[in-house]
């Protein structure tokens, strides 16, 4: 992301989209917010101030373009690249933290008091958790004002609001509009009633954007009766903080269509965020692509394949059982266990929704019940059954706003979890752009197809040059593995 001003400025004269999401432009004379690719007449450079994020701009008295809609763009790729304090608040923010726990319960996650997180919080981001949870809200009631027919009383506790009246408040501030006029725009563009029951979503994304490549990595790996993969997209259920859900994906041009059923709406932040972390919605392709094009063993994958995404995860405790589960085995292999695990313990969804039939099991139940299921070596049975007893008593916790080496430092306590798995969930639960998995076999073949050194030391040698986006080089040395390559000849 560019940090100066003046090219912040350049950007939003160049109305490039590229940027979206990763600044605010506030205009101080009509007192709006933008999106830098907003198509009205660019502002005179000396009106313009910039924010990082949509809630700073609205602590000072800032409303939402309507216009361009600046809340409905990809996020930024900056809380995935960094792994400070402030990137991994925004992460559990944005999963719907403060709202279910309060500020202390944020503070507490992230192991800072609750006025030092402020403190870091409004210095680097221009605004502390309440602005910036107060931000989300607003964006989720603004979802579910447009695609449901709930009424505002009912989206209002919803989304996360103590009051109607201070949702009324809100939407006001934050869209010069009232809850009524912002559905009947909608109705009035689209011309039809939203389906009961179904939250019919837009989820953007910065293009190129190799969804093919994505969903031919989550097939391979997809639980029947919790995932499903075909011709009209992306299916899986959803163990979700206040009930369950179904999602359906679909990817489109310029973004990805989702249709979301929940039990509960309060759920609707934290579904969408953990699906745009499935789908790694808020990547920068354009910084990755060129990073990695620059090198001529990666050059022709990147041409074949712009846009490669890292595919992340929607709960954390499950992608650490699938990791240990997968520790030496292959991908059809682990499949298959964890296939009867789900059978064996998952429950039954009260309403199936096509091929999604279950949920994955809770650590809870594993603990329990996992010896009487998994087969195989029994070490890696009991490495399954104690990571799950601490993630079900909390002693161990798994999500989205944890520090990679400390997540990774506690991971490996455990016998039976090596350094592979704890990178391993890493990058697929924080979101890790720079981790290269030298000691996985097939990242070993892949990289031997391509000509590259397949030794562990020498492939971390070479692999120095794909730095900061290691992981995503990863996926196209992983795809080598399973194509026909042609190897380097010098």
């Amino acid at each position: 992301m560019l940090l100066d001003p003046d090219h912040r400025y350049r950007a939003v004269a160049a109305r490039d989209a590229r940027f979206d999401g990763c600044f605010v432009t506030a205009v101080r004379t009509t007192g709006i917010y933008c999106r830098p690719s907003c198509p009205a007449v660019t502002p005179k450079r000396h009106n313009v101030e910039f924010f990082v994020t949509a809630a700073a701009a609205q602590a000072v008295g800032y409303r939402a373009c309507r216009r361009c809609l600046p809340d409905a763009v990809p996020g930024s790729p900056e809380w995935n690249l960094r792994a400070d304090l402030a990137a991994r608040a925004m992460r559990l923010v944005a999963d719907g933290v403060v709202e279910r726990e309060g500020v202390a319960g944020l503070a507490r996650r992230l192991g800072y008091s609750g006025r030092h997180l402020t403190r870091v919080l409004t210095a680097e981001l221009g605004a502390g958790p309440l602005a910036l949870a107060r931000a989300h809200r607003a964006h989720s009631a603004r979802i579910l004002v447009e695609t449901t027919a709930m009424p505002f009383t009912e989206i209002a506790f919803a989304a996360g609001f103590a009051s109607v009246r201070q949702f009324n408040d809100t939407i006001r501030q934050v869209f010069a509009a009232t809850p009524s006029q912002l559905r009947a725009a909608v109705r009035r563009r689209n011309g039809q009633q939203p389906a009961p029951g179904v939250l019919t979503l837009r989820l953007p994304y910065r293009p190129p954007f190799d969804s093919a490549g994505l969903l031919a990595f989550l097939a391979a790996r997809a639980v029947p009766g919790v995932e499903h993969v075909g011709e009209d997209g992306y299916r899986r259920s959803l163990r979700l903080p206040h009930g369950i859900g179904t999602a359906h994906l679909v990817p489109k041009d310029g973004h990805v269509a989702c249709a979301l059923r929940l039990s509960d709406p309060r759920d609707v932040t934290s579904a969408v965020n953990r699906l745009r972390r499935l789908f790694d919605l808020d990547a920068d392709p354009g910084a990755v692509d060129d990073v990695l094009a620059a090198d001529p063993v990666l050059a022709p994958s990147v041409a074949a394949r712009p846009g490669t995404r890292l595919p992340g995860s929607v709960d954390g405790a499950e992608t650490v059982v699938r990791a240990v589960l997968g520790q030496q085995v292959s991908v059809a292999a682990a499949r298959t266990t964890l296939s009867a695990l789900v059978m064996a313990l998952g429950e039954p969804l009260p309403n199936p929704d096509g091929p999604l039939t279950r949920l994955f099991p809770t650590p809870e139940v594993i603990a329990e019940r996992a010896g009487e299921v998994l087969t195989g070596p029994r070490r890696r049975s009991e490495t399954v059954r104690r990571f799950a007893a601490a993630a079900a008593d909390g002693t161990l916790v798994v999500d989205a706003g944890r520090d990679h080496e400390e997540l990774a430092a506690e991971l490996c306590e455990l016998p039976g979890i090596g350094p592979w798995t704890a990178d391993y969930v890493a990058m697929r639960v924080l979101g890790a752009p720079d981790i290269l998995l030298t000691s996985d076999g097939a990242l070993r073949k892949g990289a031997a197809a391509l000509g590259l050194p397949s030794e562990v030391a020498g492939l971390q040698a070479y692999g120095r040059r794909w730095q900061p986006w290691r992981s995503y080089a990863g996926m196209h040395v992983w795809r080598a593995a399973t194509t026909k390559t042609h190897r380097r000849t010098a």
